[in-house]
């Protein structure tokens, strides 16, 4: 007869437990530098691999210590697991999970937990006779139904990972260790680790798609077939998914989405709100047409007043989003909605700011992205290659800018639209607010963005409006390293190439339902948010917590541009006497018919030991004196002198440390068509053949301590990409203008009295 699943790990087990703990009292300080013969299999699936990790397991056990009683447990029952002792194992995980309540009282459930679950039931197995899949589901079902709906997701979403992706790590820790023919102790528990992952995430993997059906059934009511009526007749699908067993109406979180998934909806449930999920037209059982931007805010007031509607709302809605989802919030807070309470954004798109163009400059993205809306059967973005072939024939071909659509084949009316309203006119200004309509978004809202986002003038833009024409906007601002992906996926380790500070290694989805619990819930503000402007500052690896953009810094320290003979100019703390009529000056000649270059792309890496500008000049400050802080928007005043009419420039700012690497302080590069610079919505001709003055201030900015010896770097260069709209400088429509336009160079002369005011933080 079978014992029940509860009682059967407690037997025989009060002498082993004992031993663990006479074992952890004689644990020594630290390890043995010792290092163990081992040569890695060709594959995780190699028939002989779990000999060869369990031999290594093997041997490190005798030797194993660590002085952290915590680390010592967790990493026991992996060297237990490797070498298939799964009692022993369970006894070191439970005896792991007593001290963790003893010390860490309301800690939250952690991924240690899937590991507890593998090793537990990998035991009963072996001792009781079951199967595999009876183990499992038996302390699967035991150990979900101790966690509330919170921990429970966070659980299955761990779960719910693919075993190839274990495998693939697997993989590629042993392709690093076949050059060696040892392995030092730390990383062989590391390997250990990963070939357990392995091990468990293959076993269990199509277990747990059906366990974690089953605990969301119990746990959620889920309505997928939901269709929301708008004024104008159209209707929009909808997903509604909402805990069991409500005593009380809630307030519901709401996110539209072009691509379909319940996750989100899932995890506002779990978090103790009512999780809808709206899809914008033309996406599932929806039947109108979709025009990207145009009635999308019409859409979601009308999803917000049904949503208040029902039996299970409390009246009250917050929006979130991020990409297009992120513009949305911000479209449907332009018009009267009582029932919306609080908005949520990240990576978000501003048409007209950000998106199609960016700095008044069109983006060939924006072309394919318009035709995926439109149409299912255009390749994703995932498709680089074809898109990127698209580029380069439209460059080498030199034509005009508008005949792209034609030279992929697709006719889009959407990109040919957003073509003939190149200023930020009346046609983006009726997207979302406008100017004086900020003043009548008197919800909280909370933007998230990074240093190296893409989207990050959109997210800027929304917040600066909005703080500008309402001074008592409850605004919020949290920015730190991180790029378009961290913010949706979760911090990294490795940002390419980059290693950000531990402090800025935050889980900013789950910030942000903590600021939905203050809003909604009344809970403390999260410590994190204490300020406006919150703010990570690489190197220094602290938070700062500000009330507005411009008190990031109390200070400026301006450089001015000399030209030098060599091919790396100055950024010069003193500007140099000069009689202007023999001004020094940089020379830039950019050819326009030289197309040898479409195969071009721009590198990812935020870390590079060389910097090779392309039709733009290097300028290098003196060594830093002194750590030095470089917190917020910088701005410049170039003084040149142009043969055109207009012309596209790009702006990056390095950090050239001590050992010769560079560090982007903010990427992509800030990027900004002349006639632009002063105002967005009017364009402004530049003087052919005159010496003028161009003011520019940043929509990209940082917070970065510069070590004493590092130097600042500036590249200002010419835009000219396969990528992009390409300003031959006449003066025209650009979208019009082609390479018959360009038979003449692009020559500026920068002169030395251009200069970038840089805005620093004093510490005290």
């Amino acid at each position: 007869m079978k014992k029940p699943i509860q009682s059967l790990a407690r037997e025989g087990t009060h002498g082993v437990r004992s031993l663990l703990l006479l074992w952890l009292l004689a644990l020594s300080p630290a390890w043995a530098a010792t290092e163990f013969d081992f040569r890695p299999p060709a594959a995780p699936s190699d028939a002989r691999a779990g000999v060869i990790m369990s031999d290594l397991a093997a041997r490190l056990i005798p030797v194993y210590q660590d002085s952290d009683p915590e680390r010592y447990l967790a990493n026991l029952s992996a060297l237990q697991m490797a070498v298939g002792d799964y009692a022993a194992a369970d006894i070191s995980r439970q005896t792991l999970r007593e001290r963790r309540q003893k010390t860490d009282f309301g800690r939250r459930a952690g991924r240690s937990l899937i590991y507890d679950m593998y090793a537990h039931a990998k035991s009963l197995e072996a001792q009781n006779r079951l199967t595999f899949a009876e183990a499992f589901t038996g302390a699967y079902r035991e150990s979900m139904r101790r966690l509330d709906d919170h921990d429970a997701y966070a659980v299955a979403q761990w779960l719910a990972a693919p075993p190839a992706s274990y495998q693939a790590a697997l993989q590629r820790a042993f392709d690093q260790q076949r050059a060696n023919d040892s392995i030092g102790e730390s990383e062989a528990v590391d390997l250990i680790w990963q070939y357990v992952a392995y091990e468990a995430f293959r076993a269990f993997g199509s277990l747990a798609v059906l366990l974690n059906a089953e605990d969301d059934h119990r746990r959620y009511t889920v309505e997928d077939e939901v269709l929301i009526q708008t004024p104008d007749g159209a209707s929009i699908s909808a997903l509604v998914v909402r805990p069991n067993g409500l005593a009380n109406p809630l307030p519901a979180l709401l996110e539209f989405r072009i691509d379909e998934s319940q996750g989100a909806a899932k995890d506002c449930a779990a978090h103790g709100y009512v999780g809808v999920i709206a899809y914008v037209r033309g996406r599932r059982k929806s039947t109108a047409g979709l025009v990207p931007f145009q009635h999308d805010g019409d859409d979601a007031r009308a999803v917000i007043d049904w949503i208040a509607q029902q039996a299970w709302s409390d009246g009250r809605v917050g929006m979130y989003g991020e990409g297009y989802g992120g513009f949305i919030p911000w479209a449907a807070a332009k018009g009267p909605s009582p029932a919306l309470k609080a908005i949520a954004t990240s990576a978000s798109l501003a048409p007209g700011v950000n998106f199609p163009m960016e700095g008044g400059i069109f983006k060939n993205s924006a072309y394919g992205w318009s035709l995926q809306m439109a149409a299912a059967d255009i390749p994703g973005g995932d498709d680089a290659a074809q898109w990127r072939a698209l580029d380069q024939k439209w460059y080498r071909s030199g034509r005009r800018y508008r005949d792209l659509g034609r030279m992929y084949g697709k006719h889009n009316p959407i990109f040919i639209r957003w073509l003939n309203h190149p200023s930020y006119d009346r046609f983006w200004q009726s997207l979302v607010p406008y100017r004086e309509q900020f003043a009548h978004v008197n919800v909280p809202v909370l933007t998230m963005t990074g240093y190296f986002a893409s989207s990050e003038p959109g997210d800027l833009y929304y917040f600066a409006q909005h703080r500008r024409y309402n001074p008592h906007a409850d605004d919020t601002l949290i920015i730190g390293p991180y790029d378009d992906a961290m913010m949706q996926l979760g911090p990294a380790e490795n940002l390419h190439g980059y290693q950000p500070d531990s402090a800025a290694r935050v889980d900013l989805r789950e910030l942000r339902f903590q600021w939905f619990d203050h809003v909604f819930k009344g809970s403390q503000v999260p410590a994190l948010l204490a300020g406006s402007v919150n703010y990570e500052v690489m190197g220094a690896n602290e938070w700062r917590h500000v009330a507005s953009l411009d008190a990031m810094a109390d200070a400026s320290v301006r450089y001015y541009l000399e030209g030098t003979a060599g091919t790396n100019h100055r950024l010069t703390l003193h500007k140099k006497a000069h009689d202007k009529a023999h001004d020094a000056f940089v020379q830039q000649t950019v050819s326009f018919t030289d197309r040898s270059d479409a195969a071009w792309t721009p590198s990812t890496d935020f870390i590079s030991r060389s910097l090779a500008p392309r039709h733009g000049a290097i300028f290098i400050s003196e060594p830093l004196a002194k750590p030095t802080e470089f917190d917020g928007l910088f701005s410049g005043r170039l003084d040149f002198a142009i043969n055109k009419m207009d012309m596209d420039l790009n702006v990056s700012l390095y950090e050239l440390l001590p050992g010769g690497d560079h560090l982007r302080l903010f990427s992509p590069t800030l990027e900004l068509r002349a006639s632009y610079a002063r105002d967005r919505s009017h364009r402004h001709m530049l003087k052919a053949g005159q010496r003028q003055e161009l003011a520019f201030k940043s929509e990209r900015l940082t917070g970065r301590q510069l070590q004493a010896g590092s130097r600042l770097v500036m590249v200002l260069g010419v835009g000219k990409r396969p990528d992009r709209e390409i300003n031959y400088g006449t003066g025209g429509d650009i979208s019009e203008e082609s390479i018959a336009d360009g038979k003449i160079p692009l020559k500026i002369r920068w002169y030395g009295d251009s200069y970038i005011d840089i805005p620093i933080h004093r510490r005290q």
